[in-house]
């Protein structure tokens, strides 16, 4: 089963940056296209941002254009999300996932634990 670890959230003010990495253990990730998603209280699950194996294709969702930016490192086995300009709506806990297709994807093995992200002032 594949396995993929979150981290890097936390709690930051509004305006603030958090980067979230996503590491995937058991195979290499370099095959695959890799999409985080968030899952805020009492709503649906929705795709934040992909990028493909190679990197160069990257899809956001309108209402991160501009603020956040996805990343990969395959050395490492593994994916970044640069937040800045965080708004209260963001809040959310963040899963990433592999995919095969960004943005259309179809989601590869299953959700980890995700990491929680909170803006709050």
């Amino acid at each position: 089963q594949l396995q993929l670890v979150e981290s890097g959230g936390g709690l930051v003010q509004p305006g603030g940056s958090l980067r979230l990495s996503c590491v995937f253990s058991r195979f290499t990730l370099n095959n695959y296209d890799i999409g985080w998603f968030r899952q805020a209280p009492g709503k649906e699950r929705e795709g934040v941002s992909c990028v493909s194996s190679t990197s160069d294709k990257r899809n956001y969702a309108d209402s991160v254009k501009g603020r956040f930016t996805i990343s990969r490192d395959n050395a490492k086995s593994t994916v970044y999300l640069q937040m800045n300009s965080l708004k209260p709506e963001d809040t959310a806990i963040y899963y990433c996932r592999a995919q095969r297709g960004c943005p259309a994807g179809i989601l590869v093995g299953s959700w980890g634990q995700g990491t929680q992200v909170t803006v709050s002032s």
